[in-house]
């Protein structure tokens, strides 16, 4: 049995504070004003930091905005290059030396590599494999009418590469490699081949940011970002490309990429953090992988972290992530598939005017602290006292001292409570009166001293034998009443023998070498005999079944008038 204690009474600050003594009222003040300065002094604490972390990220987004311009110089030119070949194609230049290039493709189209170029000085030239090279796979093919048309757009790009080579590393801190890789066998670089132009031209067609172009991968025809790694354990990132497909009248013909060198992104974030004493900055693609980082030694996030961080990439465009001792601000980069960092250490932040005021602000916290746990002691202990007490009162006004079971008015409340609700959920009721037989004889002959002992032993008997939720108590000197929510009357009957049985093959230590055995005589009503649920009534009919079974010689449950 488990029962349950009553509510605390809500008065008891009140009196509490009515009987304290002057000393322990100005005590319990003093602990008021302690912890409101405490929560300012924090507060203050909170602001600063606040302000802190706010200048890191408007440092941060200082720095993403050069990146995006920098990296949306490179898209517009990708972008400009596409439209430019597009127009080509479709209207390409009536030039004599670009038709005289067209016809060298033709006679050279057979032979394993070639490359084809106007003038070293104005154009780039243009590389490429055989026209059994381009048959060995229906990835490939030199089979589209505009073929010609593509590849004099293909040497007008040359000229506009070679062009942009020379004004355009003045408006750009990256120098990227511009490609255009056709689906024709061949393809063309700012930057010199430096191996077989078949291999070469191999690795770029099987290249992931040239096959994500495809119009299954990439139907909707935008900028894709892919980013190249190391096959070192270190995985080190290498470069980072950015492409774009070409079409025409419903047909791709190739791909234009541009290709940013790590170490060019790697030296401007270097050069992001000169002059900064603390932070570092590093760039991340949208699937976590390190790119770039303004230090030598890379620290990197823990895979963890590195969780949070895609799930907080997915769901927003910035934010703000703590691991250990390290606060990391992070910003989406509108140009580029990833996101950029800065990161910086608890001690770099002490190193500076934050520091210091910070640990002034703390050690007053820690002093502030300490007055209040000692007031809190103080308090809590008074407090305990006076709950002690409260709960010593309330046990007494609800149990019986003697055998540690519900008094009658406890027992009777709790009952009326079980009665309702197995009234309102349907469930059965019964009751078990139960009255030790020839009880006031050992009270006689062995004393009170003995009738309290053999009292006790038996509601603990009792409590043992019945259900938890079940309720029993006290109601009069040897007389004890059960109360079996959801129990019927054979259920009910079966746990009263259960009682009987018990207290009957039990000998009780009365005095020094006496022990004696008690009988119980139990009657049994039940709800569901007449579909009453009336406490008062099925306790007067336990009442006289019980008398029944003492006159029929006692020690014996009855369940029937």
């Amino acid at each position: 049995m488990h029962p349950v204690a009553p509510e605390k009474s809500p008065g008891w600050l009140r009196k509490l504070g009515q009987q304290s003594r002057p000393g322990r009222v100005v005590n319990i003040c003093f602990c008021v004003v302690l912890l409101f300065s405490t929560l300012l002094t924090w507060r203050e604490t909170v602001v600063l930091e606040e302000a802190y972390i706010a200048n890191q990220r408007n440092n941060l987004e200082n720095v993403v905005r050069e990146m995006d311009a920098q990296l949306q110089f490179n898209v517009d030119r990708l972008l400009f290059f596409r439209n430019g070949m597009q127009a080509a194609l479709q209207t390409p230049l009536a030039i004599a030396v670009l038709r005289d290039s067209e016809k060298e493709f033709s006679r050279k189209r057979h032979l394993p590599d070639w490359h084809i170029v106007l003038d070293n000085r104005r154009t780039l030239p243009l590389n490429g494999v055989s026209d059994a090279f381009v048959e060995q796979t229906h990835f490939l093919s030199r089979d589209n009418p505009l073929l010609g048309n593509e590849f004099t757009a293909a040497m007008e790009l040359g000229y506009l590469l070679r062009l942009s080579s020379i004004t355009g590393h003045h408006l750009s801190r990256f120098s990227p490699r511009m490609l255009y890789v056709s689906r024709a066998g061949f393809f063309l670089s700012n930057e010199p081949v430096t191996k077989n132009i078949t291999e070469q031209y191999y690795g770029l067609v099987t290249s992931p940011w040239f096959t994500q172009q495809s119009e299954r991968s990439n139907p909707g025809r935008g900028v894709r970002w892919y980013t190249t790694f190391s096959d070192d354990k270190q995985h080190e990132a290498q470069q980072v490309t950015a492409s774009v497909s070409l079409n025409a009248q419903n047909y791709w013909f190739g791909v234009l990429a541009t290709q940013l060198s790590v170490s060019d992104m790697g030296a401007f974030l270097l050069h992001a953090v000169e002059g900064e004493t603390e932070g570092e900055y590093q760039l991340y693609d949208s699937r976590m992988n390190l790119i770039a980082s303004s230090e030598k030694q890379v620290v990197p996030l823990s895979p963890q972290l590195q969780a949070q961080l895609a799930n907080a990439y997915e769901k927003d465009n910035n934010g703000s992530l703590r691991e250990m001792t390290r606060y990391i601000s992070w910003e989406k980069l509108r140009n580029f598939d990833g996101v950029l960092l800065r990161i910086h250490s608890l001690n770099e932040g002490l190193r500076g005017d934050f520091g210091r005021i910070s640990i002034a602000l703390t050690l007053l916290w820690v002093l502030f602290t300490g007055m209040l746990i000692l007031s809190w002691v103080v308090i809590r202990q008074m407090v305990s006292n006076m709950y002690t007490l409260q709960e010593s009162l309330q046990w007494r006004a609800w149990y019986d001292a003697l055998t540690r079971l519900y008094n009658r008015g406890a027992l009777f409340e709790r009952a009326a409570t079980a009665s309702a609700l197995c009234r309102q959920e349907g469930k059965p009721l019964a009751v078990l009166q139960l009255d030790l037989d020839h009880f006031k004889s050992i009270n006689d002959h062995y004393g009170h001293q003995a009738g309290d002992r053999v009292l006790a032993h038996i509601a603990r008997l009792i409590a043992n034998k019945i259900r938890e939720g079940d309720i029993a108590g006290r109601v009069g000197g040897e007389e004890f009443c059960v109360v079996l929510p959801n129990a019927t009357l054979a259920h009910a009957r079966e746990i009263a023998e259960r009682i009987r049985e018990s207290i009957n093959s039990r000998e009780i230590l009365v005095s020094k070498g006496q022990t004696i055995r008690v009988s119980a005589s139990v009657g049994v009503s039940a709800s569901n005999e007449h579909h009453r649920y009336d406490f008062a009534h099925l306790q007067s009919v336990a009442d006289r079944r019980l008398y029944l079974a003492k006159e029929a010689g006692r020690n014996q449950v009855r369940a029937e008038d």
